[in-house]
Parts: C-alpha cells; sequence; structure tokens
C-alpha cells in the first residue's frame, strides 16, 4: 500500500529543509520550475497560462502528478485579462504581443529618466503614482495630472476633487475596481491549487518575491543601459536610490510574510553576476544593500530562496558573509565543483542542469550530468537537483530521467 498524500508532503518538505540547514535528508532532492512546460506537455496554448486558469491548473497538476518532485515552482503569471485592461507596458505575453504559444517577454525601458533621481528620492510615493505608474500603465497616465500628494496637507480638505471628476479619471476608477476584482478572482483560484497539490502531497516554493534594490533600480526604473551609465555618472544618486529602496523592500515582504504561512522569499539576481559589472562595482553598488536585505529576511524568520542568474564563480567568496545554514542558492551557470568548495558548508545549493540539455540531449547524456552534479555538489547534504532556470521547452523523457535518476542515484547512506 502507498503512502498517503500527508505523509509524502512531510518526507519532501523535510528532505528540502534538511538540506536548506546544511543537514544530510535520505537522498537528494528534487526541485522543478515548470515554467511554460506544462501547457506543452498537456497539449494547451502559453496563452490559456493567462486567459484560463482551469486550463492552466490541470496542466500544472498533470506535470506534477506524472514527474513527482520533491518541490515544484509554478509560473507566476497574471491574468492576462488584468493585464490587458490596464494596458500594461512592461511585458508581452502569450496572445498578446508574442505568439499563443511561447512564453512571456519583459520590455525594458528607462521609465525613470536620468534627472529624475531627486524626485523619486524626495517624494517615492509621488514619483511612483504620478510619474512611474502613468509610463508603465496606458490605462493610468491620467494620473500625471494629479496635483502633488502632499499638497493635500497644505490646506484642510484638498484633496484633489476637482482633478478627479474629470472624465479620464472616472474611466480609470471604473477600469481599476473592474481589474481588481478579476485580479483576486484569479490569485485566488492560484492559492487554490497551491492548496490543492499540498493535500496531494506536493511542496511549493511559491511564497513571497523580493529583489536586490540595485535591480529595482536597473530593471523597473532606469533600464539597464541607464543604470550602468549611472555608475560612472551619478554614483552617489543611485546608491542613494538603492538605500532608499531597501527599507520599502524589507517592509513589503515582512507585511506580506504575515499574512501566508509560506515563508519562502524567492529573491531573483538580475544584474549582479560577471559580465554586468566588475567586482569592485559589485562590492560598491549590488552587495552592501542585497546583504542587508538578505539579513534582515533571515532574522525575520523568512527563509531566501537566491537564484544567482549567470555566473556568479568569481563572487562566491562574498556569500560566506550571508547567515549560515539559512538560505538555498539556486545556482545558474556558475562552476557548481567551484561553488561546492566555497560554500558547501555554509548554504544550500541548488542546480544546475542545462535547460539545453533538457531539450535536446538525449536521457543517458541527463542522467551523466546528474550524476556528476550528484558526486560533486550532492557530497555531504546540501544540495537539491534543479535545471539552471524554468523549462519550457525540454523532453518530458528527459525531465523524468533527471527526476528519477536523481531519486535511484542520489540517496545518502
Amino acid at each position: 500500500m502507498g503512502k498517503a498524500p500527508e505523509q509524502l508532503y512531510r518526507e519532501r518538505a523535510k528532505r528540502i529543509s534538511d538540506a536548506i540547514q546544511l543537514k544530510i535528508p535520505d537522498r537528494v532532492p528534487v526541485s522543478v520550475a515548470l515554467g511554460y512546460f506544462p501547457a506543452k506537455y498537456a497539449g494547451i496554448t502559453c496563452e490559456d497560462a493567462y486567459y484560463d486558469f482551469n486550463k492552466w491548473k490541470l496542466a500544472n497538476k498533470k506535470a506534477i502528478l506524472d514527474f513527482e518532485p520533491d518541490m515544484y515552482v509554478m509560473v507566476q503569471n497574471e491574468s492576462g485579462k488584468v493585464l490587458e485592461a490596464l494596458d500594461y507596458k512592461q511585458i508581452l505575453w502569450p496572445g498578446h504581443g508574442v505568439s499563443p504559444n511561447h512564453g512571456h517577454q519583459f520590455i525594458e525601458g528607462e521609465y525613470m529618466k536620468a534627472v529624475e533621481y531627486d524626485l523619486f528620492l524626495e517624494d517615492p510615493s509621488d514619483y511612483v503614482i504620478r510619474t512611474y505608474l502613468p509610463r508603465t500603465f496606458k490605462t493610468l497616465e491620467p494620473f500625471k495630472m494629479l496635483p502633488p500628494l502632499s499638497s493635500a496637507l497644505f490646506t484642510v480638505g484638498s484633496l484633489p476633487i476637482s482633478t478627479l471628476a474629470m472624465p479620464e479619471f472616472a474611466n480609470v476608477f471604473e477600469t481599476l475596481a473592474q481589474a481588481a476584482r478579476d485580479a483576486l478572482a484569479w490569485n485566488s483560484e492560484r492559492n487554490s491549487f497551491v492548496e490543492e497539490m499540498r493535500e496531494l502531497g506536493f511542496p511549493a516554493r511559491d511564497g513571497l518575491t523580493g529583489r536586490a534594490p540595485f535591480d529595482i533600480v536597473s530593471v523597473s526604473l532606469r533600464g539597464m543601459h541607464g543604470t550602468m551609465l549611472d555608475m560612472y555618472r551619478q554614483p552617489d544618486k543611485l546608491l542613494e536610490a538603492c538605500e532608499k529602496l531597501l527599507p520599502m523592500q524589507i517592509e513589503k515582504i515582512t507585511s506580506a510574510a504575515k499574512t501566508q504561512d509560506n515563508t519562502n522569499v524567492f529573491i531573483p539576481l538580475h544584474r549582479g553576476a560577471d559580465g554586468f559589472m566588475s567586482l569592485k562595482q559589485f562590492e560598491t553598488f549590488y552587495w552592501p544593500t542585497l546583504k542587508k536585505l538578505v539579513f534582515t529576511l533571515v532574522d525575520s524568520g523568512l527563509t531566501p530562496l537566491i537564484f544567482f542568474e549567470g555566473d556568479y564563480t568569481s563572487r562566491l567568496e562574498y556569500l560566506l558573509q550571508l547567515p549560515k545554514g539559512k538560505i538555498l542558492g539556486h545556482f545558474d551557470t556558475s562552476d557548481i565543483s567551484r561553488v561546492k568548495d566555497v560554500l558547501g558548508n555554509h548554504m544550500c545549493i541548488m542546480g544546475n542542469v542545462p535547460p539545453s540539455l533538457l531539450q535536446v540531449g538525449s536521457s543517458q547524456d541527463v542522467k551523466d550530468y546528474c550524476k556528476r552534479l550528484i558526486d560533486v555538489a550532492g557530497k555531504g547534504g546540501g544540495f537539491i537537483m534543479a535545471s539552471r532556470s524554468s523549462i519550457d521547452e525540454v523532453k518530458p523523457e528527459n525531465l523524468k530521467a533527471m527526476i528519477d535518476f536523481t531519486k535511484e542515484y542520489g540517496i545518502y547512506g
């Protein structure tokens, strides 16, 4: 007789938890970032991930039940209906800017101009509402007609009622109200799916999401081009913005954590790797606020799951400054042997099977690669098998080979 789902859930959750705490679990755990793979696997479109949650839920459920990972990651997408209603400019998604059968694409831009640092630093909320949102959501363009929010302080009852009475605002508020209802319904479906999979015995990585302060500037505000220029032309303003964003990011995450029972915080690092900046620049612009963020989250009882995108091989020694046995480090293209040598007794390592191998290699190629990973990174515990990133276009038989081989070969003791 098979194990009950409740027991399987406890075993999988403990396996992951033991690895993060640098204990030796019964075997090497396996985590799968499903990406858009469930759409291809179940015969639906990627567009369904944004417009038909029932189809998307069933596709993910099929993939999870068929492959049985210890932990899964579902694409954190919003409702396409909501994105359309707000006319969001920073993403093209399946069926809206990209093919219905392909994943989303981020559209980077200088949504904060080089001369606007002081406006942002003086009053971030005012800047976001009256400048940033009108540039990133076409539906919210009327917000740029609002007077400064601080003007309400100077005269009793001086809310901008006359401005809000304009026809453009009536349309905005009506659209926002409907979009809010649609977003609540979408999020409710997502939460119910996570709970359903929990009842079937499968832990989700889904929890909270945070970003390094530098990445917020570089990705959301100034763009990569603008931020790289700022490192040379106005470094003090860039550093001041990172410090300004740090407590805001901490408050956002810790406040949200109080309403959830999942203490994971996923932090993808976009611009700190080799190739984006020198070690000196990393030490100056990126590392200080990231380090403070991680320490504060750990002190708050949360578990940072940090995705070290790109190659962090030259930066590994910095990571020894982070709390020991409290963090999961997901490594992309870093030299995993070097990662294990430096961090093996300090941080749980996750990775790093190339999606390209899962897409075009043979099942034996996958097994051989996983064997090397287990032999090197799995030694003594503190390792979780995973692909380097999400798996959109992989062969099902190769994904099965990665998971099944790890379960068979990765047994401790």
